[in-house]
C-alpha cells in the first residue's frame, strides 16, 4: 500500500482493519463500536466485515467492557476497547491499574495482557467538564501501563499497530478535536520506532517538548518565534511511557532553553514529570528554568471562547518562548 492522504480518524481504522486482517486474535469490543461504527465513526463498517463475533457491542458499563478486554488478553486473544471518554477511565481503574497493569509482573511473565484501550480527550467540541478532560497523567503514574498519544496521521496509524505488539497493556488516547485533521499515511513508513520521540522542527534557540494537538500549536508558535528571530526547536514526544529521553536531553544540551507544552492542567502533570526530568539530567546546560505550559486549573468551561481560553494557544507558547528568550516581558509574567 503507497502513501495516501487521509484523516487521523480513518488511519486509526485502517490500522485496526489491517490488524485484524494479519491476527484472527484481535477483537473490538466497546459501547456502540458495531452497529454504530463507534462515539467518533473509527470503527464503522468494521462489523460488517469481521462479524459480531469480533466486533463486539458492549452494554453501557465501563467497568465490564476492560474487565472483559482483561479476561480476553489473559486468554490469548488481542482485545481493543473501546472507552467513549477519557473522563470515564475512573471507572475502570480497578480493572485497568489494579489487574492489567500488574498481572505479568505478579504471574512472573506466565501471564500476559496484550489489550490496548482506546480512548479519546482533551477540548475542542464544546463537551463540557465530563467530557473533555486531559487525564493522562493517571496513565502515567501507573506502573505496568504503556501510553501512547499520536499527534499526526501517520503516527495515529504506526503507533496503533504497534501498540498492538506489545505484551502489555496500552492506553491508546486519541484527541477529539484531530479526527478531521488529514495528512500523509505511509504504511510501510513510521515517524520513528516505539517510545521515540520525533522532532518535528529543527531549531538551535529553545525546545519545545509536546505531544497530542498541543504539538500543532507549538508548531505555529516557533513560526512565530521564527519572525521575531528566535529558532526553535520541537520535538513531538509521541508516546509518554516508554520514552526514549535521549533526544529530549541532546536538544536541551544544545539550545540550553526548554518549555513543556501539554493541554492537560499542569499541577501533577507529564509536563511536570518531564520537567523535573530535564532538570535532574541537563541542569549543568540550563540557561533559564524549563518552563511548563499547560491548561488553567479549572474544571473544561462548556462555552466555545472560555474553552479555548482554558488551555494553550499559538500566541501563549510564543510569549513564553519570547520571555525565555528575554526578547520581552508578557502580559503574564
Amino acid at each position: 500500500m503507497s502513501a495516501i492522504e487521509t484523516t487521523y480518524r480513518d488511519a486509526i481504522r485502517q490500522a485496526l482493519l489491517d490488524a485484524m486482517e494479519e491476527d484472527e486474535n484481535v477483537i473490538l469490543i466497546g459501547e456502540e463500536v458495531g452497529l454504530y461504527g463507534g462515539a467518533y465513526g473509527v470503527t464503522k463498517g468494521l462489523i460488517d466485515l469481521y462479524s459480531a463475533n469480533r466486533v463486539i457491542d458492549a452494554p453501557i458499563s465501563e467497568a465490564g467492557i476492560v474487565g472483559t478486554a482483561v479476561g480476553a488478553a489473559m486468554t490469548g486473544l488481542r482485545p481493543v476497547a473501546e472507552l467513549m471518554y477519557v473522563d470515564f477511565i475512573g471507572l475502570v481503574m480497578d480493572q485497568l491499574a489494579n489487574q492489567a497493569a500488574k498481572s505479568r509482573y505478579m504471574f512472573g511473565g506466565q501471564i500476559a495482557v496484550p489489550m490496548v484501550l482506546r480512548t479519546q480527550g482533551g477540548t475542542g467540541r464544546s463537551a463540557a467538564a465530563q467530557h473533555s478532560q486531559s487525564l493522562e497523567a493517571w496513565m502515567l503514574h501507573t506502573p505496568g501501563l504503556r501510553l501512547a498519544m499520536p499527534a499526526t496521521v501517520n503516527d495515529a496509524y504506526h503507533l496503533l499497530r504497534d501498540a498492538l505488539r506489545q505484551p502489555d497493556p496500552v492506553v491508546f488516547i486519541e484527541h477529539k478535536g484531530l479526527y478531521t485533521m488529514k495528512g500523509t499515511l505511509d504504511p510501510e513508513t513510521p515517524d520513528a520506532g516505539w517510545g521515540t520521540p520525533v522532532i518535528r522542527r529543527d531549531g538551535k534557540d529553545l525546545t519545545i517538548v509536546t505531544y497530542s494537538r498541543m504539538l500543532h500549536e507549538a508548531m505555529r508558535a516557533a513560526d512565530t518565534m521564527a519572525e521575531a528571530g528566535i529558532d526553535a526547536e520541537v520535538i513531538d514526544l509521541r508516546c509518554l511511557n516508554p520514552l526514549d529521553e535521549a533526544a529530549i536531553f541532546a536538544s536541551v544540551q544544545r539550545t540550553g532553553r526548554a518549555m513543556i507544552v501539554t493541554e492537560a492542567a499542569t499541577a501533577g502533570s507529564a509536563a511536570s514529570e518531564i520537567a523535573a526530568r530535564i532538570g535532574e539530567s541537563c541542569f549543568d546546560w540550563l540557561e533559564e528554568p524549563v518552563v511548563r505550559i499547560g491548561g488553567e486549573d479549572i474544571p473544561i468551561p462548556v462555552s466555545p471562547s472560555l474553552e479555548k481560553g482554558s488551555i494553550p494557544s499559538a500566541q501563549l507558547i510564543a510569549e513564553a518562548g519570547l520571555w525565555l528568550m528575554r526578547k520581552e516581558t508578557p502580559a503574564w509574567a
